[in-house]
């Protein structure tokens, strides 16, 4: 429970703010009876925000309205205005706590607000927040080492970004340059991005503007859900073939791919695909991408990148994300030989490198081997996941489960048969949760998807707790 001096003189909307706090946690928090059936009891946890006097949820709606781009869209209802973070937890403006499941889109690894990554932000910005990587700083240089120290082979050349998007940019150009080719292959149902290439490489109409996207060929999804072949990718990776062959030249720039595509709904791709789509494209004179912006850095539980777990070697990946806990920040990585092409012309990023985020970065990469995240992201992520099988063979709404470590998807559907996506139904459920201190993210092309990408520092209560909202809210319906 919150706590609050007594002798403290509270006033107007101060006082009311911090009364509101109070009751809405006690709600929050306290396990109740309802038609006896008992009401899924958050786990303590030891913090309490400061008392919020800014601006409400009402006041900061009007002004996104007034002010900011209407494309800026918001998740529920009645939008949450979230001003405190503290590891796997967020507290809305009245103190209410909330267990994060989305991770800021699969953003915050370590955990909101960590220790280290904070001090780290804080020490180099006291001492340098921007100069430019025209002179020498030693925080973009050890955490380039420490970066391609977790990579396999010769994948040890890196280039720092300010997101996923250019991160994924910058290696479509580097695989055409080095080529000399145009055509890349991406898949269909891919999110990498939303600018000019990458809008080319994504595959899913609702992140696609008309404009002009050239030289992008989309294969068939090797989706083990809802794919043509269901889980035999060397029959997924024959379209890869048939592309090269009748829709090139007959050689490419590239492939590039998410190990479990993310915004897509969590779809993992199926085993044996990656190892044929790879020689096939190898043959072609192209190079082999990895997107690893949200698969990356442990989430996976089972592997460092998700690329791993085909027992593949790219020749470029990229990331961003989970790189920086919440920090703008991304990066391209690939072999020395690859990364001369970027010699042949001037190519620069004013932010790419900057101090602040690289001295974050590294603090990232040393928590989560310190505080053995990744093993962590196994264990909870499996157990998670068993939980949530559990509810699959119990409501016959919950269609499949699927994913790996902390990077889950739940797909709704209103017939199993017909897998006809339940895009109404996930809009309740995702409030309910909320209702109940729950946050989760949506995705897949139908938006019939839970996207589960937590905190990697979730634990086995906070699983359960997860799990026993679901099937409360579920029980409900």
């Amino acid at each position: 429970m919150l706590r609050f001096p007594v002798e403290r003189a509270l006033s107007g909307r101060v006082f009311q703010r911090c009364h509101r706090r109070l009751s809405e946690v006690a709600r929050s928090e306290a396990s109740l009876l309802e038609n006896d059936v008992l009401i899924p009891k958050m786990p303590p946890f030891d913090y309490s925000p400061p008392p919020y006097t800014g601006p409400s949820a009402d006041e900061i709606l009007q002004k996104r309205k007034q002010y900011l781009s209407p494309s800026m869209f918001y998740l529920y209802k009645k939008p949450l205005n979230i001003v405190d973070g503290k590891m796997q937890y967020l507290f809305d403006e009245n103190g209410r706590r909330y267990l994060d499941a989305f991770g800021g889109i699969a953003t915050v690894s370590c955990g909101h607000c960590h220790p280290d990554v904070v001090q780290a932000i804080v020490q180099q910005t006291n001492r340098l927040q921007h100069s430019t990587i025209l002179y020498l700083n030693h925080a973009i240089a050890e955490f380039g080492e420490a970066l391609a120290s977790k990579l396999p082979g010769d994948l040890k050349v890196v280039f720092f970004t300010n997101s996923g998007t250019e991160a994924n940019e910058l290696a479509m150009m580097i695989a055409r340059l080095y080529t000399g080719c145009h055509d890349i292959i991406s898949l269909r149902n891919a999110y990498h991005g939303n600018a000019a290439g990458t809008m080319g490489a994504t595959a899913q109409c609702n992140w696609k503007f008309n404009v002009i996207q050239s030289g992008v060929h989309h294969a068939l999804n090797p989706d083990p859900y809802r794919g043509v072949f269901d889980s035999d990718g060397e029959k997924y990776a024959k379209d890869v073939q048939d592309l090269i062959d009748f829709g090139t030249s007959g050689h490419v720039a590239g492939f590039i791919s998410e190990a479990i595509q993310g915004v897509g709904g969590i779809i993992e791709l199926a085993p044996g695909y990656l190892p044929a789509v790879y020689s096939s494209i190898k043959k072609a004179g192209g190079l082999c991408i990895a997107d690893e912006v949200q698969a990356g850095f442990a989430r996976l539980g089972t592997h460092f990148w998700g690329f791993e777990a085909h027992g593949v070697v790219p020749d470029i990946v990229t990331m961003a994300k989970g790189i920086g806990n919440g920090i703008p920040l991304g990066a391209v990585v690939t072999t020395p030989e690859i990364a001369e092409v970027l010699t042949r012309r001037n190519y620069f990023n004013t932010f790419g490198g900057n101090p602040v985020c690289t001295a974050a970065g590294l603090a990232v990469l040393n928590v989560i081997e310190r505080e053995k995240l990744q093993e962590n992201a196994h264990v909870v992520g499996s157990y998670l996941k068993q939980r949530l099988i559990s509810l699959k063979d119990k409501y016959e709404i919950i269609g499949d489960v699927r994913g790996r470590g902390l990077m889950l998807g739940v797909e709704l559907v209103t017939d199993r048969q017909l897998k006809t996506p339940a895009k109404v139904e996930i809009l309740n459920v995702m409030d309910q949760m909320k209702d109940m201190g729950v946050l989760v993210g949506k995705g897949g092309f139908y938006g019939n998807v839970f996207r589960i990408t937590p905190p990697l520092c979730f634990t086995k209560e906070d699983a359960d707790f997860f799990a026993d909202v679901m099937d409360y809210t579920m029980s409900k319906m």
